[in-house]
C-alpha cells in the first residue's frame, strides 16, 4: 500500500474497510513510520489481530495533531465515538486523568478523572501518567511540591480534631508543612499552592535546567540509572508542556479534518511531489500606484490556517516612477522569509506558493536561489487558476471541483486578504498624517 501520502509528524490514522467503515484508529509520533511498520514482512506487534486488519485494509485517513499528546486525545475520542472492531481499549467513556488543585482554605494536589466546576485549578489532561507520577514523586521528595496530602476536610473555621492530627503519619515523619496543627500560616501556604499552580501552567525552565545538569553530571561519573531517572523528568516536562487543542469532537470533524488532509493528499499527487505538503506558506504583495507598498505570508499546516507563521512585510525595494515592481517584490519577501527561517532554525515548508503567474514565479525562484535553499515552488494564476511549477513545460489546469487546487485558492485567498487588511491599515494612517 502507498503511504507516502502520510507526514512524518504527529497524528491519528483511520483505517478503513472496502466499504468506507473504520476498522482502526490509532495514533503515532510519526504518521509515516508507524503505520508503515504495520505492512513489514515480519511486523513489530505480533498481535493476533494485525495480519487479519492488513488483509482487510483499503484506504488509510489521517488528521493531523499539533503533539503527540493532542494527538493521544484525539485517538481516545474518535474510538470512543466510532467503536471500531480492531480496537480493543477505550470503548468505555474512560476519561484521561487531570492534575487538580482543591479550592479548600489549604488545597490539595490531586489526580481526578472528573474535571467539575467546584473552583478548584485543573491541569491537563495527560494521556501518559507513569512519567509525570514518577516526576511528581520526586517533586514531593525534595518538598517542591509540599501540600498537605490527607483526606481530611478541614478550615480556618472548622478546624481538625486534635486525634486526627496527632494520628497523621505525614504529621509525626515531618512530610507535611502540617497547616492542621498551626504550622504554617494561610498565607505563606497558599505561596506553596501557587509555585505548584505556576509550574503547572508551564514555569518549568528552572527546575529543567537543574534536571539536565543533573543527568549529565550522573552519566559523567557513570551513574546510568540515575542519568535514566533525570531524562525521564525531562520528557515528563516535555509531555507537560505540548499544545492540546482538542476539545469535544463535532459530529462532523471527523469528515472536516480528514478533508483537509485529503486534499493535502490530492495536490501532491497532482504537483507529482515525493511526499505531502503538509506545511504550505503563500506570498502576495499589495500597493497603490506603487505607494504604502507591502506583501504578506500565511501558512497553512495539514490544511489548516496556523497564524503564528503569518508575516507582514514593508517593502524596502524603491519602486520606479511609473509603478509598482510585482517581481521585485515579490523576490524581496520570499527572500526575507526565507533568511529568518535560516536564522532562527525553523522548519522549512514543504511548498511555497505564489500568487501570480510565470514572472511572480521566477521571482521566487530567484530568492530560493540567493537563499541556498531547496523548496518546491509553485504559482496560481487567478484568471484561469492556471498553476506554474519549474517542473512543468505547460501550466496545469485541474478541475475546479479538485480538492487541491480548493486548498491553493484557500491560501491565495488568505493571504490576498491578510495583504489587504495591512494595505488598508498603513494608507489610513498616511491619510491621517497628511
Amino acid at each position: 500500500m502507498d503511504l507516502s501520502h502520510l507526514p512524518a509528524s504527529p497524528g491519528v490514522y483511520l483505517m478503513r474497510d472496502v466499504s468506507g467503515a473504520v476498522l482502526y484508529v490509532g495514533k503515532a509520533k510519526d504518521l509515516r513510520a508507524r503505520v508503515g511498520q504495520y505492512f513489514q514482512k515480519t511486523p513489530s506487534d505480533r498481535r493476533w489481530k494485525i495480519p487479519n486488519l492488513v488483509a482487510l485494509i483499503r484506504r488509510i485517513d489521517y488528521i493531523s495533531s499539533a503533539s503527540e499528546r493532542e494527538a493521544l486525545l484525539t485517538e481516545r475520542q474518535l474510538i470512543y465515538k466510532l467503536q471500531p472492531f480492531f480496537n480493543e481499549m477505550w470503548k468505555d467513556s474512560k476519561s484521561y486523568p487531570w492534575l487538580k488543585i482543591t479550592k479548600e482554605d489549604f488545597p490539595r494536589l490531586l489526580f481526578t478523572r472528573q474535571k467539575a466546576r467546584d473552583g478548584g485549578l485543573y491541569f491537563g489532561p495527560y494521556p501518559k501518567l507513569e512519567p509525570l507520577k514518577k516526576l511528581l514523586g520526586y517533586l514531593w521528595r525534595i518538598k517542591f511540591v509540599n501540600l498537605r496530602r490527607c483526606q481530611w476536610e478541614f478550615s480556618l473555621q472548622k478546624p481538625l480534631d486534635e486525634r486526627k492530627i496527632k494520628s497523621c503519619l505525614y504529621f509525626h515523619t515531618g512530610q507535611c508543612t502540617a497547616p492542621c496543627a498551626g504550622k504554617i500560616s494561610r498565607a505563606a501556604y497558599g505561596a506553596l499552592a501557587m509555585r505548584i499552580a505556576d509550574f503547572l501552567k508551564g514555569d518549568y525552565e528552572k527546575l529543567r535546567a537543574s534536571f539536565k545538569i543533573k543527568m549529565e553530571k550522573a552519566a559523567a561519573a557513570l551513574n546510568y540509572e540515575e542519568a535514566a531517572q533525570y531524562r525521564d523528568f525531562l520528557n515528563a516536562f516535555g509531555h507537560m508542556e505540548e499544545r492540546v487543542l482538542v476539545g469535544k469532537l463535532e459530529p462532523d470533524f471527523i469528515e472536516k479534518a480528514t478533508g483537509r488532509t485529503s486534499a493535502v493528499t490530492a495536490l501532491k499527487e497532482a504537483l507529482g511531489m515525493a511526499s505531502p505538503p503538509t506545511h504550505i506558506e503563500a506570498f502576495d504583495t499589495s500597493s497603490l500606484f506603487g505607494r504604502q507598498a507591502v506583501g504578506s505570508s500565511v501558512c497553512f499546516i495539514s490544511g489548516e490556517k496556523n497564524t503564528s507563521h503569518y508575516r507582514k512585510y514593508k517593502i524596502k525595494f524603491k519602486n520606479a516612477p511609473e509603478g509598482s515592481n510585482d517581481f521585485a517584490m515579490i523576490e524581496e519577501i520570499v527572500g526575507r522569509r526565507l533568511a529568518q527561517l535560516k536564522k532562527t532554525g525553523e522548519p522549512l515548508p514543504d511548498l511555497l506558493l505564489i500568487d501570480g503567474g510565470p514572472g511572480q514565479l521566477a521571482a521566487a525562484m530567484k530568492a530560493i536561489r540567493a537563499a541556498d535553499l531547496k523548496i518546491s515552488v509553485i504559482s496560481l494564476a487567478k484568471r484561469l487558476e492556471e498553476i506554474y511549477s519549474p517542473k512543468f513545460a505547460k501550466p496545469l489546469l485541474l478541475d475546479r471541483a479538485h480538492p487541491g487546487l480548493r486548498l491553493l485558492q484557500a491560501l491565495r485567498d488568505e493571504v490576498h486578504r491578510f495583504g489587504i487588511t495591512y494595505h488598508r491599515k498603513l494608507r489610513g494612517s498616511s491619510e491621517l498624517e497628511g
